[in-house]
């Protein structure tokens, strides 16, 4: 489900997934309702969603028991103009943007400088072994079946909530310990559970 801080709700059109908000320079914080389209026919997909800047496309968290872990999805740009996520947010825990890198041969997760671009009309994927939202410390553990809502705040102010379920995934083998970011991180599988 994704609303925006607008709370304006359509109905799906035909396509797949939730289609995003025109976010051309013009037109960004318009209230302007023709510029909103979206849609829904997934499965994982809610039969209503609210319009936003970015379609969510099968959003999801790593179920935990304590410490850290990350949330995954397609975030889809239907607009003219790039966007870019510059924090995240949820109840459970502070949250950092993510990505993995890099360095001295060595893969390794750090902090996402300038925030999460998804350029127009592209998308881009927050995956393990890639870049993603990170949760820091967690308040109580997310099991598997949890559904937790997100918010992400863009660039230009705007922001947009989405909710995502917990499922369990061992594929990655992450080792979310305090000093992460110079941690070195072992051969990751990126599929996304089942």
């Amino acid at each position: 489900m994704l609303s925006t801080t607008s709370g304006r709700f359509r109905r799906p059109a035909a396509l797949i997934g939730a289609v995003l908000l025109a976010a051309s320079g013009a037109a960004c914080g318009s209230s302007d309702e023709s510029s909103t389209a979206v849609s829904s026919a997934t499965p994982t997909a809610s039969a209503d969603a609210a319009a936003g800047v970015l379609g969510i496309r099968d959003p999801w968290v790593k179920a935990a028991d304590k410490g850290m872990t990350a949330a995954f999805g397609t975030l889809v740009n239907d607009g003219d103009a790039d966007v870019t996520i510059t924090k995240a947010a949820t109840e459970v825990s502070p949250m950092e943007l993510h990505e993995m890198t890099m360095k001295d041969g060595t893969m390794v997760m750090q902090p996402k400088q300038g925030g999460i671009v998804v350029k127009a009309h592209s998308r881009a994927t927050l995956e393990p072994g890639g870049d993603h939202l990170m949760l820091m410390d967690l308040a109580k553990p997310v099991r598997a079946g949890d559904e937790l809502s997100f918010t992400l705040t863009f660039a230009d102010g705007r922001t947009q909530t989405f909710r995502a379920v917990a499922k369990p995934f061992t594929g990655a083998q992450e080792s979310y310990a305090p000093g992460h970011g110079d941690s070195p991180m072992p051969e990751m599988d990126t599929s996304p559970p089942a």
